[in-house]
């Protein structure tokens, strides 16, 4: 293993920060595989998943079996890990700006289009490289405004010279699932029977720009810009949602990280037998699809359905009460499907996201991601 450190931009004069960069394999080998956990970095599940990774890792270094280059960044939000108001962790969102660490990156498209036109040719690898000179060159001249984005920059830098990026995070209570770009279904479909997702969620756009979006869709958008050159899908990158932020310990933890490792096998970035890959436990289905249980009253929350129930349009998921009145109003199921997550708050105001069921009919448009 290799450790790095990369500079960040000071949060003021002397409170200076940086990432740690933790790499396997051979420099510069195919394929190359990019893991980043706690991008929330209250999100502790994927911390836990990224240290026993990170063990399995140096093992298999030893016994030489890695043959890609695996890049880890076992925390990957330093500003966020440091945030505590009143003692409570507030790693979801800047206290300077309120903006989601994983929201706003930048779309790059339009320049790289613009540097790549009239050089494309019928070389399909070579149309790869060039893509990832473009869209390093446009990630570079990136101005970050703030210590934020300049973090922001450092991750993108590194996950954009990846084949495949991981994305560890987790919601409030949940059972395992993810997201990712509709064009990588295939190829995540392994590893959403891998690591047990119950919820298994596609877009091509879900809104906000978050870190997996950034590294995955210019691939998909040149392609279509380009459709008379041969271009692959350069970067399939997942949003992997490690059940909720209570759900850590070693047993979860190391569960993950073989997962992950099972994954790796399969995509000749670690040598070895490659695993039998279970069936899944769910199939995919349209970001589009999965639809909020909003809380139709102020009050008292009292779930009714637990995460991972498969629940029917109108079903009860939770009461709402209000503790002067004793008054009960019903939060009922929009749709069918895996109810696959839940805030962990129990007392609610009215309108709120409640829970989230992954539906198979695609109704909403706009942003599909919470904020």
């Amino acid at each position: 293993m290799k450790t790095e450190q990369i500079a960040l931009a000071p949060l003021a004069p002397g409170a200076d920060l940086s990432l740690t960069v933790q790499r396997f394999g051979p420099e510069g080998a195919r394929p190359c595989i990019y893991v980043q956990a706690s991008l929330h970095a209250d999100e502790i599940p994927g911390m836990i998943a990224a240290h026993h990774l990170r063990e399995r890792l140096i093992a298999l270094e030893n016994e030489g079996r890695i043959k890609g280059e695996i890049v880890l960044v076992p925390s990957a939000n330093p500003i966020g890990l440091a945030q505590r108001v009143l003692g409570d962790h507030i790693g979801r969102f800047n206290l300077s700006d309120g903006i989601n660490f994983n929201r706003g990156y930048p779309d790059f498209v339009p320049k790289a289009a613009e540097r790549i036109e009239g050089k494309l040719t019928d070389d399909a690898e070579a149309n790869v490289r060039l893509i990832r000179e473009a869209l390093r060159a446009e990630c570079e001249a990136w101005k970050p405004a703030n210590p934020a984005e300049a973090m922001k920059k450092a991750l993108l830098g590194l996950a954009q010279e990846a084949d495949i990026v991981l994305d560890m995070h987790c919601d409030a209570e949940a059972v395992v699932h993810l997201y990712t770009h509709t064009r990588s279904e295939e190829e995540f479909a392994p590893l959403s029977a891998l690591i047990g997702a119950h919820a298994y969620l596609l877009a091509d756009v879900s809104g906000d720009e978050p870190f997996d979006e950034a590294c995955s869709r210019p691939w998909a958008e040149l392609a279509d810009r380009f459709p008379d050159r041969p271009i692959p899908f350069g970067c399939h990158s997942t949003t992997l949602e490690f059940r909720g932020e209570r759900d850590v310990s070693h047993e979860t933890g190391q569960a993950d990280a073989a997962a992950i490792v099972d994954y790796l096998t399969l995509r000749g970035a670690i040598a070895g037998e490659a695993p039998q890959v279970p069936d899944g436990l769910c199939k995919a289905t349209p970001l589009a699809a999965s639809e909020p249980v909003q809380a139709p009253a102020y009050g008292i929350l009292v779930f009714k359905a637990e995460i991972g129930a498969r629940v029917k349009a109108g079903d009860v998921i939770a009461d709402v009460v209000d503790p002067l009145t004793g008054i009960t109003v019903e939060a009922k199921a929009p749709c069918g499907g895996v109810m696959f997550a839940r805030i962990s708050q129990r007392f609610v105001t009215q309108g709120m996201r409640l829970a989230k069921v992954a539906g198979t009919t695609a109704k909403r448009t706009g942003k599909l991601l919470s904020a």
